[in-house]
């Protein structure tokens, strides 16, 4: 079998699939978050902008962590480096260039809005359009598949021999549902300290998604197995300490542990 196409050609020309699946993921998810971020009252005007930076730092970072934690097969071989048709980002490089940039937008653009509040609108948005994304672009990129399997489950993929783990489709479904879960919760907390659903998502996703680099792509991976594993592990320490921190603040702000006031 030729393996999940990468490509259409129409005439003299091509469109990759992996990039175009991306761009509609990207899209549906500004329009999403933008949607959830009215609804809370937050000013949508500079959420363009916000967008475009986030959009370029998350692209070049990981990009950039995909050639560090490959280096011998980029190496020597610049025009492999913008070859990202191909293939080739690492999300969780992405995300520690985009993390600043975000942080630092949103402190610039939304001064007045706690930065909890806007991750709590926001986050849900991101995790949408990760779970589109996951189907709609690595499902169809080069070297798209995990661990070499004999299992029904297995789909033949470009450039690589042999059936298949298809983790894209295994971890768009993960993302989905992670983020139905994050909608229900936010329905039944909405007297929950602002700030809890961020920490939610940061656990889960964290979590799965370096259990997913050990045991569906491991050491075959091309985007730093290891790396992946770890940097998962820290996001869902991070969560943990946001959950902390809020619940801290909530139990403060209601006096929970302070000495109760003599009566008269």
């Amino acid at each position: 079998m030729s393996g999940v196409p990468t490509s259409l050609h129409l005439g003299p020309f091509s469109f990759h699939l992996y990039g175009l699946g991306l761009g509609i993921a990207a899209y549906v998810a500004y329009l999403y978050a933008e949607r959830r971020l009215r609804r809370r009252g937050i000013d949508v005007a500079p959420f363009a902008r916000y967008t475009a930076a986030l959009i370029v730092a998350g692209l070049l970072g990981a990009r950039l962590a995909n050639i560090a934690t490959n280096w011998s097969y980029y190496s020597g071989h610049p025009g492999r480096w913008i070859a990202v048709w191909q293939g080739g980002l690492a999300s969780f490089g992405g995300i520690a260039f985009a993390l600043p940039v975000g942080i630092a937008g949103q402190r610039h653009w939304w001064p007045d809005t706690r930065l909890t509040a806007f991750t709590d609108a926001l986050i849900p948005a991101l995790i949408a359009g990760w779970a589109l994304g996951r189907v709609l672009g690595p499902q169809f990129m080069v070297n798209g598949g995990g661990h070499q399997t004999t299992s029904w489950i297995g789909m033949h993929y470009s450039g690589q021999i042999g059936k298949r783990v298809p983790v894209p489709l295994i971890q768009g479904a993960e993302d989905g549902a992670l983020w139905l879960v994050l909608v229900r919760l936010e329905a039944r907390w909405r007297t929950r300290a602002i700030g809890t659903i961020s920490a939610v998502a940061m656990i889960v996703w964290g979590l799965v998604r370096a259990a997913d680099e050990h045991w569906l792509l491991g050491q075959q991976s091309h985007s730093g197995s290891v790396g992946v594993q770890l940097a998962g592990l820290a996001l869902a320490i991070t969560g943990a300490i946001t959950w902390w921190r809020v619940s801290r603040a909530t139990r403060a702000d209601h006096g929970v542990g302070a000495p109760s006031t003599p009566r008269a």
